[in-house]
């Protein structure tokens, strides 16, 4: 039966000099004590995840809170010499509660600044614009990020739920490519295999983050006759492989030819570190089109 290749566990970000791991950790409810999620980071980090995921609006509760998963990790940061050197480290601005989104020079401009400054560190690996904001001219997203990147507070720049007519719009306005977009992917959120956003990603070379690679718990939790469906296709896999079913759904989203990176959101040490059973895999053909099956809910065409 004819086999997919398994990814690396370790590959450049879009056409970036900087390398990433293949599986990367989402801060969105990294919360609690410095030493707590201190111990999350070294399970990252020990599990072989040197990409870490955070933005200026994790922590928001919907009164307070703006800004606090990157307060803690600039606290982690300080408290413990030479840990930011060996993380790449990916922040996100552009949603500014209420309004929803402002995607101005002069917001954009405060926003970075506002991170690097709660995350105690002078550069972003990585920094993405959150959400479109459909009152800003693509141009001067653009003049933004290429100031940014020219004061050395960030090293390259993505966008993230961004439609592929807004990611080309900005790129078009850029002198430097755009090295990743991050869409919501998992065996239940198809999308960005339906809509030609990996295929744009493939064709550009974007890294793609895919965020909720487990359907929001869905997969392992499955609560419907489709979700039951896409477990029992993943559940032969994983049992084949004697790796748990979330690997499986981690490894069907990284063997698609366009390498996404699945942003695991656990904060629980143990299964961070279970998700580097992905690469304990080996994908058939036949076996990934029955996730993909199951989770369509009927046969290709």
């Amino acid at each position: 039966m004819s086999e997919l290749a398994p990814p690396q566990p370790m590959r450049p970000l879009g056409s970036s000099d900087i390398t990433v791991s293949s599986l990367a950790w989402g801060m969105w409810r990294f919360e609690g004590t410095a030493d707590d999620g201190h111990a999350l980071i070294n399970a990252a980090l020990e599990s072989g995840i040197n990409f870490f995921d955070t933005a200026d609006i994790y922590g928001f509760n919907g009164t307070d809170g703006f800004g606090d998963a990157e307060s803690l990790l600039g606290t982690i940061f300080a408290s413990n010499p030479g840990l930011r050197e060996k993380i790449v480290l990916s922040s996100k601005g552009g949603i500014m509660p209420p309004l929803p989104y402002d995607s101005s020079d002069a917001y954009l401009t405060s926003a970075i600044d506002a991170s690097l400054a709660r995350l105690k560190t002078d550069y972003l690996d990585l920094w993405l614009i959150h959400r479109p904001d459909i009152l800003t001219h693509p141009q001067e997203i653009a003049a933004t990020l290429q100031k940014a990147m020219d004061a050395g507070k960030i090293r390259a720049a993505g966008v993230s739920n961004f439609t592929n007519a807004q990611t080309l719009a900005l790129q078009s306005f850029l002198d430097v490519p755009l090295v990743s977009t991050q869409p919501e992917f998992s065996p239940l959120c198809l999308t960005p295999i339906e809509n030609g956003e990996f295929d744009l990603a493939m064709q550009h070379n974007l890294t793609i983050m895919a965020w909720s690679p487990l359907g929001g718990g869905r997969i392992a939790n499955p609560a419907s006759a489709r979700e039951t469906a896409v477990a029992n296709a993943l559940d032969n896999v994983a049992e084949r492989f004697s790796v748990s079913r979330t690997a499986a759904a981690y490894s069907w989203a990284m063997v698609h030819p366009a390498r996404p990176i699945p942003i695991i959101g656990s904060q629980n040490a143990d299964r961070i570190r279970e998700a580097a059973q992905a690469y304990e895999i080996t994908w058939t053909r036949q076996a990934w089109y029955d996730v993909l099956v199951a989770s369509r809910g009927e046969k290709l065409p």
